[in-house]
């Protein structure tokens, strides 16, 4: 017997209904994206292996998925150096190509290897899919979408303002209340490494403080000795384990802490500018505030760092995230090229709105009406009103097979098909059609104006 088939450890197939609320997604999103003025562009889902390797720290490349080299992967490679099974050492050997593990830094490719056609600042959006080799759990895929929005060309805060203001807009036309907007700057972080003396240890201080709502204070803490941060280093930050009050508060907290840092007082600064105007001109639905803890583990984030959390009433991770990225586009050759972008995390917002029931039911609706099929010439009668009725955006499908009645009504109720039109020798002689309602059982007899009224 056959072995069932099976797909890779977090991937999917989708049905029918999970694609039409996928779309349904994604098409808010877009919209959105364009709303703002955003321009769509993609890249390949591999990428050169140099392209990606080492922009996303040690962690991140640990996570890439490699490529092996198409035909003999191991012809450049001697029998002394198999022999030393280092798969570090082989992998460049092997391997030359790379999945992508993000949107972000095959964007900053783009914009280096065409940058004489664009024009600048360039806002673009990208919605594709990216691989990552992470351990597969709620709400985290080997496989997923993401969806990018990037203004790279202009160090204007105003941008951040204005992806705070997309990130409510696409939330609040998708009915999710209570979404968290978390806000913070590495600038602040970097001062905050430096005042406590622990500039060295910058990673090692922003890795373990980003995991202050997993571990605890505790954890982090312990985290930090590990990595050899001192414990006087460490009760200096004690504030920020207990950081409370409105984001103005946190503000002024920040700005006393931060005094002896010139570049810890700049991302103060920055982030006076992006929550007073953020909160002066108003968000609908998305509440905004100021995570002193939020760090993010990827390396290339210069100033405002963003983190979306869904509501408090759905167990889930975050639902997007972003920040500047002012020499991301340096490491490929273009210097003082500032950027900055936020990501929907598009599988995650689909569990959040699939849980707090949030679909519209049009959303994966199905055809309007089954023509039923009763012979050949019923069949050829029923397509040309099919094909009248399509072509006023009516969605319509004849029964493929002369089969039992029965068999056919029993489709269309297992399909969710609302009506069925039954078509003999009597409607076709009157130029007609029986509309028959699946669900009340009424049926009504219509030429075909009134059907196409009926059914719209």
């Amino acid at each position: 017997m056959a072995q069932k088939p099976s797909i890779p450890k977090g991937t999917r197939d989708f049905s029918p209904a999970e694609v039409a609320k996928r779309q349904y997604i994604i098409a808010t999103i877009k919209s959105n994206f364009e709303k703002f003025g955003f321009q769509p562009i993609e890249t390949p889902s591999f990428e050169n292996s140099e392209t990606l390797m080492g922009k996303y720290g040690e962690e991140g490349d640990r996570l890439i998925f490699k490529i092996l080299n198409s035909g003999d992967f191991l012809d450049k490679v001697s029998p002394e150096q198999l022999q030393t099974i280092n798969s570090k050492q082989l992998t460049g050997k092997i391997s030359e190509k790379a999945l992508r593990y993000d949107l972000t830094v095959p964007f900053a490719r783009y914009v280096v290897q065409h940058q004489s056609e664009i024009e600048f600042p360039f806002k673009r959006y990208q919605i594709q899919p990216v691989w990552r080799a992470d351990r597969p759990q709620k709400g985290r895929f080997r496989e997923f979408f993401q969806c990018d929005a990037d203004v790279v060309g202009s160090k204007s805060l105003w941008q951040e303002v204005e992806l705070v203001q997309l990130y409510d807009s696409v939330f609040t036309q998708l009915g999710l209340e209570g979404v968290t907007i978390k806000i913070n700057n590495r600038k602040i972080l970097s001062g905050i490494a430096e005042v406590i003396g622990a500039k060295d240890k910058l990673i090692d201080f922003t890795v373990a403080l980003d995991k202050l709502d997993k571990i605890g204070e505790d954890g982090v803490k312990k985290e930090m000795i590990e990595k050899g941060i001192a414990e006087s280093a460490i009760e200096k930050v004690q504030p920020l384990f207990n950081f409370t009050g409105s984001i103005s508060e946190k503000i002024e907290k920040l700005s006393a802490l931060l005094a002896e840092s010139q570049e810890g007082l700049k991302g103060v600064e920055e982030l006076r500018f992006i929550c007073d105007n953020v909160t002066n001109l108003g968000l609908n639905k998305a509440v905004l505030d100021l995570d002193v803890t939020l760090a993010r583990g990827l390396n290339y984030y210069t100033g405002a760092i963003f983190e979306v959390a869904a509501p408090k009433t759905v167990s889930m991770g975050s639902i997007g995230g972003g920040g500047r990225y002012d020499d991301l586009t340096g490491i490929f050759g273009l210097k003082d090229m500032s950027g900055v972008g936020i990501s929907f995390g598009l599988d995650r917002i689909y569990l959040v709105i699939e849980e707090l029931n949030l679909f519209p039911e049009t959303v994966t609706s199905t055809s309007k009406a089954l023509f039923i099929n009763y012979g050949e010439k019923e069949a050829f009668y029923s397509m040309k009103a099919i094909t009248k009725l399509r072509s006023f955006g009516v969605k319509v499908e004849l029964y493929p097979d002369n089969v039992k009645v029965g068999k056919q009504f029993q489709h269309a109720d297992k399909r969710g098909i609302p009506f069925a039109v039954i078509v003999g020798e009597s409607e076709m002689n009157e130029g007609k059609f029986a509309l028959k309602n699946l669900i009340s059982g009424e049926q009504v007899l219509l030429d075909f104006e009134g059907l196409k009224v009926a059914l719209q």
